[in-house]
């Protein structure tokens, strides 16, 4: 029996929605099989570069990945509390995670002081501002622009502002203080010329991106507040155990020398810092161990 042209066409678009709403499902299951391979990091925009490097790795030992955001510190402590859906949060200032702990939004004992940020002037080489000088340098009647990020809620603005005060020139040129978001708005402010100098995070000045095409001046630690620097697992997560393998992976020693690369100094009594939510085992015995997350499934 042969079919007629209306039938014929009626069971080939039939075919297709068919085919149709079978890819579909394939989609909709591949996504939510992908996000619950992936899990979702806040981290100071100091950490841009050295984190993008972080991702990748434990990506290619583990088969797990990573999204990360980066901004302020501040910002991100004030949008943890109101229900932003990260997993882990990285910050520059230790007491933002300290106080997430205590109110009861972080995951008791994960606190894992990572390190310790350092900033240094920076100047373009076009620019022919001699940097070797120090914070001095600012007082310059050529240097009418100096980037540094938002003291009100980025740990490096706070950093920049006690280190301009520890020399007694913070009155003299504030006027010439322009804000960037966060540390690396700040750093892309005197990179792209819209400011002759700037007070920025070290690991920026050390990036692919900046290295090159500039010279700084380490300002002393002593001179600015500790920028002590910790990340912490969030209560909200829905993905603990794949943030413990992320947290453990950075005690790894490949990671460890990957942040002193980036200038991260490695704080004292790091080892005695945060405990690990794992099945494995617990502390910091895994900071001269394998990571035991980064097999492969």
């Amino acid at each position: 029996m042969r079919l007629s042209a209306k039938s014929a066409a009626n069971s080939f678009f039939a075919a297709i929605a068919v085919n149709c709403a079978y890819l579909i499902l394939l989609v909709f299951l591949s996504s939510i099989f992908a996000s619950a391979q992936e899990i979702r990091i806040a981290a100071a925009s100091d950490l841009e570069f050295v984190f993008k490097e972080v991702a990748v790795r434990f990506a290619k030992q583990t088969g797990k990945h990573v999204q990360v955001s980066f901004g302020s510190s501040g910002n991100f402590f004030s949008q943890i509390q109101n229900g932003a859906p990260f997993d882990l949060f990285f910050s520059a200032d230790i007491e933002y995670p300290k106080k997430l702990e205590s109110a009861g939004f972080a995951e008791p004992g994960t606190l894992y002081q990572y390190a310790r940020g350092k900033i240094v002037l920076w100047a373009a080489n076009e620019s022919g501002i001699d940097v070797s000088l120090g914070l001095k340098t600012l007082l310059d009647f050529q240097i009418k622009k100096v980037a540094i990020a938002n003291p009100a809620h980025a740990p490096y603005g706070r950093a920049a502002v006690g280190a301009l005060k520890s020399v007694g020139i913070y009155e003299k040129i504030s006027e010439k203080l322009v804000f960037g978001e966060n540390i690396s708005q700040a750093a892309s402010f005197v990179a792209s010329g819209n400011a002759d100098a700037g007070i920025i995070a070290l690991s920026l000045a050390l990036s692919p991106n900046m290295k090159s095409k500039g010279r700084y001046f380490l300002i002393p630690s002593e001179s600015y507040p500790s920028l002590e620097q910790a990340g912490i697992i969030l209560k909200s997560s829905q993905k603990k155990e794949l943030a413990g393998c992320f947290m453990e992976f950075l005690r790894g020693p490949e990671i460890v020398e990957l942040m002193k690369q980036y200038g991260f100094e490695r704080p004292n009594g790091v080892a005695k810092m945060g405990m690990i939510p794992k099945k494995t085992g617990k502390g910091d015995e895994s900071l001269n161990k394998p990571c035991s997350c980064c097999r492969r499934p």
